[in-house]
């Protein structure tokens, strides 16, 4: 009651206030102009952060109090209630100011406001405040979309390099087995294999094990490594065309490549379709929960604080060595760009810093390593930090130089980046100039850079192996199954030459008083059933995954040929050791034809394991051919031996005597060491035949037997 009766007392001082009004030539300035004029965030059944501001001036430009300015809701969205202003009616103070708070209504969406001044009937440009409030709960929102869309990004990425490593088979295993001493070779050999595993820290992962295993030496990865840096910049340059109104269309051809077709090829080439889809669809999710963050200014403070290239550096190293992923980084940073959330100047330094970081994946694989893995994780830091160190000092001239060959919206590099499109490319072409440079500046040092890392870390004179250590297998590489069977292969090559030196030692004891053989021999086996038994279960692991015929086909082959190796060590540590053994203790002694005639088959056991290795490491045709063929030669000479041993004992030679069973025995055990050397090639060629088991025995039991 009070109220109204103001009001009644105050309406002629209104009267007499709108009449002065039309006497005025006023308009409306904003009070911050930018802030309203675009669209402005805010929250959802809170408070605006700052009232809606405006100014009223004269035809001079002057200040006028006291005049009437109306604020007024004009659109809101659907359903929406609970919108209040304050003060809907505000007079101008003595600077020409009025404002109003406002607290938003219960629906997220765009609200629009228009102030213009009451009672004034002259031509009036009104002002208008546009607000896009978000949901109440947009912190959580924000939360769970970076990790939902992160993890999707990831997921996606995984699922790319797995379909391409499987399409690729063993293209890839044959690009990495073409390395030379060639150093452009070398270079364009590592952005091969970069580009099919979509990461470089999983390529230098993969030098680290080939150089552990001997498959190639530290010098050759130099230029590889320097590759490596270039192939994985193919995967932001793809991330940078903003492809995210196709991610849905993309996962969908890629589910039907992947689940319809029989083929196998196929399914390869829709897993990493789907992997491509999922991971823009990854990117749409984080850009979507990133947008609120424009509008905060610590956030956008703090971003900017990383064009201080020493905190932006540090800022890339660290998120980039959390995630283990210089392209997941970056992707986060090219989605930041898209929001307009952060400038060229600002990415250079964290493109710096992820290169840096990629680098600490490299380190953990090689500890515990070899000196030349450790090499190869020293080099690719080093590549790393001393182009970082060049760099930093040209930012701004790097920044130019980038922006000068970069698109833009209308060809001008002047004009703002209102779609998000011209930012996310420059910074893309930023990451792989600098790989491409760098990786050029070094070139021609790799002799030097080479001798230098040898003089940081020189070669042990003995290297701590534990003999009950596998020296190859990876199972980081397990999920690269065409490399990991080189390994696998590498660990069987190692301990297949420990039965060779097995096989070429087993003789000494049995002509000559030796027992320390015979401990060594023992050492020697305990040895290789570990290595094989870890090998076996390398291999199984290997072949549970998801791999092509030919894979599997490998798996099996080094699988079996394992087991005929170990078999061939059984026999000589089992079986010809007890038989030495027993020479010793009774100090039995063999004719010299006897002797003679075990020396020549003994020989020829040794070579034949000798080619059985060959034949494993390199399959040829007419190498297992040989080994066929040398084995029924043996296996047809088997009775001659016994003949010519017959003989003395029908001449009563004393030591023929002695030596009978044990004599007839070690023909037995060197042709069944000949024949489980020619299965090596057999199984290799894919040529496995039944044999006669009645001749020879039980193959399958033989193991136990022999045990």
């Amino acid at each position: 009651m009070k109220k109204l009766l103001f009001l009644i007392l105050l309406f002629p001082v209104h009267l007499n206030l709108y009449a002065q009004l039309d006497s005025l030539n006023l308009k409306l300035v904003s009070h911050d102009q930018n802030r309203f004029t675009e669209s402005v965030f805010a929250t959802a059944e809170k408070d605006l952060e700052k009232p809606l501001t405006l100014y009223v001036v004269d035809s001079s430009g002057s200040a006028v109090p006291n005049i009437p300015v109306i604020f007024e809701l004009i659109s809101r969205p659907e359903n929406e209630s609970g919108t209040v202003i304050h003060n809907a009616i505000v007079f101008t103070d003595s600077t020409g100011l009025a404002k109003t708070d406002v607290a938003i209504g219960s629906e997220d969406g765009t609200y629009i406001f228009s102030a213009t001044i009451k009672g004034y009937s002259k031509n009036i440009t009104p002002l208008y405040y546009t607000v896009t409030a978000r949901k109440s709960n947009w912190v959580f929102l924000l939360i769970s979309g970076m990790i939902g869309g992160l993890g999707l990004f990831l997921f996606g990425m995984y699922l790319l390099s797995n379909g391409l490593k499987k399409a690729a088979g063993s293209k890839m295993r044959s690009i990495l087995s073409a390395v030379t001493n060639n150093r452009f070779v070398a270079v364009g050999i590592g952005a091969a294999v970069t580009m099919i595993v979509q990461s470089s820290s999983a390529t230098t992962v993969m030098l680290v094990s080939f150089v552990r295993a001997k498959l190639m030496n530290f010098v050759q990865t130099l230029g590889i490594i320097l590759g490596a840096a270039i192939g994985t910049t193919v995967t932001v340059q793809l991330i940078a065309f903003k492809i995210t109104d196709y991610a849905l269309l993309i996962i969908g051809i890629g589910f039907i490549v992947y689940f319809f077709p029989n083929s196998k090829k196929a399914k390869n080439v829709g897993e990493a379709l789907l992997g491509f889809g999922i991971l823009f669809f990854g990117m749409y999710i984080m850009s979507s929960a990133m947008s609120p963050l424009r509008t905060l200014n610590l956030f956008v403070e703090i971003l900017l604080q990383l064009e201080n290239p020493l905190l932006g550096i540090l800022v890339g190293t660290l998120f980039t060595a959390m995630i283990q992923s210089s392209a997941a980084f970056l992707g986060i940073v090219l989605i930041l760009s898209m929001q307009g959330l952060i400038t060229l100047e600002a990415a250079i330094p964290l493109i710096f810093g992820a290169n840096i970081g990629t680098s600490i994946t490299a380190i953990l694989a090689s500890i515990n390593a070899n000196r030349d893995a450790k090499r190869v994780a020293l080099a690719h830091t080093l590549f790393k930090i001393v182009a970082v160190i060049i760099f930093v000092w040209f930012i701004p001239s790097f920044s130019e130089f980038v922006k000068m060959v970069s698109p833009t919206l209308n060809g001008s590099e002047l004009i703002n980046d209102t779609n998000g499109n011209v930012i996310p490319r420059q910074i893309a072409n930023a990451h792989t100039i600098f790989n491409v440079l760098f990786t050029f500046i070094f070139l021609p040092f790799l002799t030097p850079i080479s001798k230098l890392i040898y003089k940081i870390l020189p070669d042990k004179e003995i290297e701590d192996i534990s003999p009950y250590s596998t020296r190859f297998l990876e199972d980081s590489l397990i999920s690269t199954p065409t490399l990991a069977l080189n390994l696998a292969k590498a660990e069987v090559l190692a301990f297949a030459m420990k039965v060779k030196e097995m096989t070429e030692k087993i003789i000494i004891p049995f002509f000559d008083d030796k027992p320390d053989v015979l401990n060594e021999i023992k050492e020697m086996e305990k040895e290789i059933d570990f290595l094989q038994f870890k090998t076996a279960k390398y291999l199984t692991k290997i072949s549970q995954r998801d791999i092509d015929e030919d894979s599997a086909e490998e798996s099996f082959q080094i699988l079996q040929c394992s087991a005929e190796f170990e078999f061939i060590a059984d026999l000589i540590s089992s079986r010809l050791r007890s038989l030495a053994k027993k020479r010793i203790k009774y100090n039995l002694k063999f004719s010299e034809d006897g002797r003679a005639e075990l020396s020549k088959f003994h020989l020829r056991t040794v070579k034949q394991v000798a080619r059985a290795i060959e034949v494993f490491k390199d399959t040829k045709y007419e190498r297992g051919k040989k080994l066929e063929r040398k084995y029924q030669k043996y296996k047809a000479g088997e009775l001659n031996l016994k003949r010519a041993h017959f003989e003395r004992l029908r001449q009563d030679i004393p030591e023929a005597i002695q030596t009978n069973e044990m004599h007839l025995e070690m023909i037995d055990l060197f042709l069944r060491i000949n024949r489980h050397a020619a299965t090596v090639g057999r199984i290799m060629m894919g040529e496995i035949e039944s044999e006669d088991k009645d001749e020879n025995g039980d193959d399958n039991g033989s193991k136990k037997e022999e045990q």
